[in-house]
């Protein structure tokens, strides 16, 4: 078998079938818990990128600064990025779930939403480093 798209086609040239067939909620909760762990990596890059930038204002190494600066809002940039693409593969694997595998009145999306405003907060990190100095 073969992944493609976050469907899985048989080795003969089947037709694409759904990622899971366990009728289990099980599957969206692991789902969750991998998007949840990507949500923090993003923020421990995002974190990183601040304190790179300020570290270097406070040992007052002015040589140091702008090369700091860079290097700190390449890094809150990519806990941005690492964000919103975990999201859109979050929500490509919960495409291909069956309703039997998602709980009744379960809110899906919020570790989306979650996602996207870990995104935003890093988006406003970064400009806040661009235009503090």
């Amino acid at each position: 078998m073969r992944r493609q798209g976050g469907a899985v086609r048989s080795a003969h040239g089947g037709k694409l079938a759904p990622m899971s067939d366990l009728n289990d909620p099980r599957v969206l909760f692991a789902a969750e818990r991998t998007l949840l762990a990507w949500i923090r990596t993003a923020s421990g890059l995002m974190a990183m990128g601040f304190l790179i930038d300020r570290g270097a204002i406070v040992t007052g190494a002015d040589a140091a600064a702008t090369p700091a600066l860079v290097i700190g809002i390449a890094f809150v940039v990519a806990g941005v990025l690492l964000s919103g693409i975990s999201a859109l593969q979050y929500r490509r694997s919960v495409a291909t779930l069956r309703p039997a595998e998602i709980p009744e009145r379960y809110w899906v999306n919020l570790a989306t939403w979650t996602s996207g405003g870990v995104g935003l907060l890093g988006i406003l990190l970064a400009a806040y480093l661009l235009f503090s100095r």
